[in-house]
């Protein structure tokens, strides 16, 4: 299981734009890593603004954003052009991330069990362990808190 302390799982996985990103070429550099469960549906938008709107001052602590859910590239490069989304989406289709992070879980909705993305946020340190970890978040404020966390490393 992931947790506090501990190094954070790698994982190589496509972008929107197609290009392969490995979690591990970012060592040396705070990394947040946000999942998501579905491009285009409101929290999902709102949160991807809001790190958006932010990607300023996380790039001014030297700070990279990911945000992965299990949409094709095809489906976040859609997303991202929509929305003007400045944060690199990480296509997860076989859920190799979500799983290694513990993310993919059962859900609920309406009495009907499924799975799905529990949102989620890490904060990997620059040395590649995890600083930080938010589960079950809610969107509102949250990439503010996140960023307070960075400022704080």
């Amino acid at each position: 299981m992931v947790g506090e302390g501990k190094n954070a799982p790698d994982f190589r996985l496509p972008d929107s734009d197609g290009v392969t990103l490995k979690l591990s070429e970012l060592k040396g550099q705070p990394v947040i890593v946000y999942f998501y469960p579905k491009d285009d549906t409101p929290g999902c938008t709102n949160e991807a603004k809001d790190f958006t709107r932010l990607m300023p001052k996380f790039e001014a602590n030297n700070t990279a954003i990911l945000g992965i859910s299990p949409n094709s590239e095809a489906s976040h490069l859609k997303f991202r052009d929509k929305h003007d989304l400045t944060v690199r989406l990480i296509a997860d289709e076989e859920k190799i991330a979500a799983n290694a992070y513990g993310v993919w879980v059962e859900k609920s909705m309406f009495g009907k069990k499924y799975m799905g993305v529990e949102r989620a946020t890490f904060l990997i340190g620059a040395d590649g362990k995890v600083s930080k970890i938010w589960r079950k978040v809610k969107v509102k404020n949250h990439a503010d808190d996140v960023l307070a966390a960075v400022e704080a490393l």
